[in-house]
Formats: C-alpha cells, sequence, structure tokens
C-alpha cells in the first residue's frame, strides 16, 4: 500500500465521519426509545457497501467509498454502545427492536445490494 491508498481511506473516512455525525445528531434524540439516527446509518451503509461491493470496483474506489466512507459512517461500537445502554435502562422491548432491526435488515440490505451492485 502506497501513501495514495492511506490519503483515499483518509479522506473517504473524514466524509463518512461528518455524514454519519450530521444524520445521527439530526435523528438521534432522548426522547426516542431507538437511536433511529444510528439505524439509518447503518442499513443504508450495509446496502451501499454490499452495493459497491456487488460492482466490483476498481480498488481506489474500494478504498475510498467501501473502507474510508463507509467505514467511518457505519458504526459498530455504537450499535454496541447504545444497545448496552438500552438494556441497562431496562428497556427491553426496544432493545430486541433494535437488534433485531438492525442485524435482520442490515444482512437484507447488504444482499440486496450486492445482488443490485452486480447487475450493473
Amino acid at each position: 500500500m502506497s501513501f495514495y491508498h492511506f490519503a483515499l481511506v483518509g479522506i473517504g473516512g473524514f466524509f463518512g465521519s461528518m455524514a454519519r455525525f450530521a444524520i445521527s445528531r439530526k435523528y438521534n434524540s432522548k426522547e426516542k426509545s431507538l437511536p433511529t439516527g444510528t439505524i439509518i446509518v447503518n442499513l443504508s451503509g450495509a446496502f451501499l457497501l454490499g452495493l459497491l461491493t456487488g460492482a466490483h470496483l476498481d480498488q481506489k474506489y474500494l478504498l475510498f467509498a467501501g473502507t474510508g466512507f463507509m467505514g467511518a459512517f457505519t458504526t459498530f461500537s455504537t450499535l454496541k454502545l447504545e444497545t448496552i445502554q438500552l438494556h441497562i435502562g431496562q428497556k427491553k422491548k426496544a432493545f430486541f427492536l433494535y437488534i433485531g432491526i438492525t442485524y435482520f435488515f442490515g444482512i437484507l440490505l447488504a444482499c440486496l445490494g450486492y445482488l443490485t451492485g452486480k447487475n450493473l
């Protein structure tokens, strides 16, 4: 890997983290039982990463958009933290709903994205 490859990942990561911050800030709130912003980010990211992977793009585009942007845009650690917070707050319904939505639809959307990308 060259400096160019690291720069692609870094620049993509910058834009991905800014997009995640904006969406999470807009849609997550203390009043809602589910962290809607994180759900939106992770599900759309699952679809888009599937799409990019299925499209078999050149390595530089995958580094920028896949590893960089999507790596910073989606957030596994925040998902885990929010899941634990729901559990600690004894919000069992929201806890199971959050896990179910995220994993079931995340896998489904990643598959749909891959198939869509493969057919482009």
